[in-house]
Order: C-alpha cells, then sequence, then structure tokens
C-alpha cells in the first residue's frame, strides 16, 4: 500500500513538473507572439493546465471568476481562440457551438469520444492511420501534417438511460 502512495505521488510530482513546463511554454510562446500575459490569460491557462478534463468556456469563466471578479466571459473566449489558433490547446467540438478544451501535452496525441446527449468526451489514444494517411496523400497529393479524430455516439449513462426510458 506505501509503495502504491509512494507511486501516486512519485506520478503527481511529474504530472505537475510536466505542467509547469507546459505553462511556462505557453506563456513564452504568447509573449514571443506579442500577447501580455495578464492576470486573467495567466488564470485561465492554469486552470486549463491543472484540468484533467475538457473545460467548457463557461466552465473555466466558472472557476476563474470567483478570484478575479473583473474577469469577462469574452476575455476567457479571447483567450481560448488565441491559445487554439496557436495550437497550445486541443479543442473539441461537441455538436452545434459547443466547444470545450483541454491543455495539449507534449507527446500525448490523443482523439476524442464525445456524447451527443450529455457531451462528455472521452480520450483515447490507440488510432493507427498511418496507412490511410499515406493513401489519401498518394491520391489526392496533399501533403498531410496531422490529424483530429471525433467520434459521436451515446457514453454508457447515457446508452443505460436510453435503454430504462426505452428511447
Amino acid at each position: 500500500m506505501r509503495r502504491n502512495a509512494t507511486l501516486a505521488n512519485e506520478s503527481y510530482f511529474h504530472l505537475y513538473i510536466a505542467m509547469t513546463l507546459t505553462q511556462n511554454k505557453i506563456t513564452s510562446i504568447l509573449r514571443q507572439r506579442g500577447y501580455k500575459i495578464t492576470p486573467q490569460r495567466r488564470a485561465i491557462l492554469n486552470t486549463i493546465a491543472l484540468s484533467h478534463d475538457h473545460l467548457t468556456p463557461q466552465a473555466i469563466f466558472e472557476k476563474v471568476h470567483g478570484d478575479h471578479p473583473d474577469l469577462g466571459l469574452v476575455t476567457v473566449y479571447r483567450t481560448l481562440d488565441i491559445l487554439a489558433e496557436l495550437g497550445l490547446i486541443c479543442e473539441v467540438h461537441a455538436g452545434g457551438n459547443c466547444r470545450s478544451y483541454l491543455m495539449r501535452r507534449p507527446s500525448e496525441h490523443h482523439h476524442h469520444l464525445i456524447c451527443s446527449d450529455c457531451g462528455a468526451v472521452v480520450d483515447f489514444t490507440d488510432c493507427d492511420l498511418s496507412e490511410l494517411e499515406q493513401r489519401i496523400s498518394r491520391d489526392t497529393s496533399f501533403e498531410i501534417e496531422g490529424h483530429l479524430l471525433e467520434f459521436t455516439g451515446h457514453c454508457r449513462d447515457c446508452s443505460r438511460r436510453m435503454s430504462i426510458g426505452g428511447k
């Protein structure tokens, strides 16, 4: 039991160091691109970096607003737009205009399963699309630099609710 606690603490420490490095790198990139690192922007960045969940702009606003009552939802959207445009955060399209965000982790290529009912997002990493990418590139003469993959459907809880409710 003690060994498991030690391993958990070591994992948390390494995750914390990686997050700090990622935050510092993002801060550096923003400065290089001419963006100011305001307290509000830093708080938004910290909230995203410390979360393991995909966060909507509203959820980010609610988490940050307590410490920064002068923060507006527009600032959250503008900051997310900048971070997404620079490829520093992962943006998930959950249908319609609903989007959620997660810090893009170095070397963590992943994709998403999105529940069409409740909006839950599940990450997965297994996606060997190299043959498909090569074929598409060859057939279209398109130089592929990367890919995004999102599946929509019903999560376990919503599927259960639907089968119980008879939908």
